[in-house]
């Protein structure tokens, strides 16, 4: 069966290799780390007889690393050795940044047979928890193989996704089956996790650990330095968009009122020259550009966006107005930030319904947005409620990260 599947992969590479060739070089993703994706890693990462019960969690990109930031600290607190493996670039560049002092950050490898094999006797897990989803034929049959319990902790799963998989069934169903537990963020998650064959009983709702991560701060260390090194007026209105996507940065700019400020910050780095292009005369961060005549100014950095939402009046979640699924909400409304996401959540579909219910988050189409910033604006009032509101909402829905370390200790003590 392995050579089935490695032979699927190679082929569709090579069929497809125009396109994603493309891509990475207009993005400048042929440097990356090839031999970490064949499953090369480093000589310090590798198992010592003095290693005590390793945990291996594997997040695809940055928001995944961000959210087992309690989880790493929990983990280790309990004497395990965790290490991270990381799918894309900026992940690996956040995860470092986050655990790479403590603890061994490494890729996560293509899922062909050799690339696997050789990145498990390496590592050599005790037990594998994947973040949300990412499961993967040869990895969960190599893990199987060698009894290496895998679970998916902070489970989510589109109805995309059900119907994308539907269509391999006969190869799903025995990738799933390898699963040893699910930790679905929700209900309707869990639901869908049956759907694709995965027994009952291995299924929990366990909440989402994004939850525990937003900080219930009034501010946070190194945003008064980033308003400085940028130059931004304390006096005038802020409004920061983060996670944004080409196609919202001229809407988010026609959206702002004069006399306010903007501060866009782009999901990826490769989207970081559309928006300077769009926010005319912005100040750059990775320039070391300070103030802006046009009151624009561009966080292109990564790692910074906390520091950013610290300062804003009001804060536009972005991947949320055009063809793209959400990006976390929480973050901003933590730090008590009054919030305002657009339609396209489906990615974070249940998390935004009960934040909106509470009174907690504004949502608003294209045509709305101009008038929801100004009204925010101009009432302080509004702003303040509706931040208390999404904070005593995400207070209420915290605790998920005990639970998935729990599930993890307990893999650990069942296991052969």
């Amino acid at each position: 069966m392995r050579w089935l599947v490695d032979l699927s992969y190679v082929v569709a590479m090579l069929v497809s290799a125009p396109i994603w060739l493309t891509r990475m070089i207009r993005r400048g993703r042929m440097r990356t780390d090839w031999g970490g994706r064949f499953g090369r890693t480093p000589t310090s990462a590798a198992r010592s007889s003095e290693t005590g019960t390793r945990v291996l969690l594997h997040a695809v990109s940055v928001g995944e690393v961000n959210a087992i930031r309690g989880l790493v600290a929990t983990l280790s607190a309990s004497g395990h050795d965790v290490v991270v493996a990381v799918t894309t670039d900026t992940g690996f560049q956040r995860a470092s940044a986050l655990f790479g002092q403590r603890h061994q950050v490494v890729r996560y490898p293509l899922d062909l047979s050799w690339s696997v094999n050789r990145f498990l006797d390496a590592i050599q897990p005790d037990v594998v928890a994947l973040v949300e989803l990412e499961v993967w034929p040869n990895f969960t049959a190599a893990c199987r193989r060698r009894a290496i319990p895998v679970l998916i902790i902070n489970g989510r799963l589109t109805l995309r996704s059900v119907r994308r998989y539907g269509r391999f069934a006969p190869f799903i169903r025995p990738m799933f089956s390898r699963v040893s537990w699910v930790g679905a963020q929700d209900q309707a998650i869990a639901d869908r996790f049956r759907q694709l064959g995965i027994a009952p009983d291995r299924i929990e709702v366990a909440g989402n650990m994004k939850w525990d991560n937003a900080r219930l701060a009034e501010g946070i260390d190194g945003s008064e330095e980033l308003r400085e090194a940028m130059g931004i007026d304390p006096d005038r209105p802020l409004v920061v968009a983060g996670s944004t996507a080409p196609d919202e940065h001229a809407l988010i700019r026609d959206a702002i009122p004069e006399g306010c400020q903007l501060l866009c910050a782009p999901r990826r780095p490769e989207w970081f020259d559309d928006a300077a292009g769009v926010l005319e005369g912005c100040a750059r961060r990775s320039r070391g550009e300070q103030g802006s005549s046009s009151g624009r100014y561009l966080l292109d950095t990564i790692g910074e966006l906390s520091q950013a939402y610290a300062l804003a009046d009001v804060v536009i979640v972005g991947r949320s107005f055009g063809s793209l699924h959400g990006s976390d909400v929480t973050e901003p409304i933590g730090l008590g930030v009054a919030t305002i996401v657009g339609p396209a959540v489906s990615d974070f579909s249940s998390m935004v319904s009960l934040l909106v219910e509470a009174g907690g988050l504004v949502q608003a189409t294209r045509d709305e947005l101009p008038g929801t910033v100004s009204n925010l604006l101009a009432h302080e009032d509004a702003r303040r409620e509706l931040a208390q509101r999404g904070r005593a909402a995400i207070r209420s829905q915290q605790g998920a990260t005990e639970r998935f370390a729990t599930a993890i200790a307990d893999a650990l003590e069942t296991s052969p």
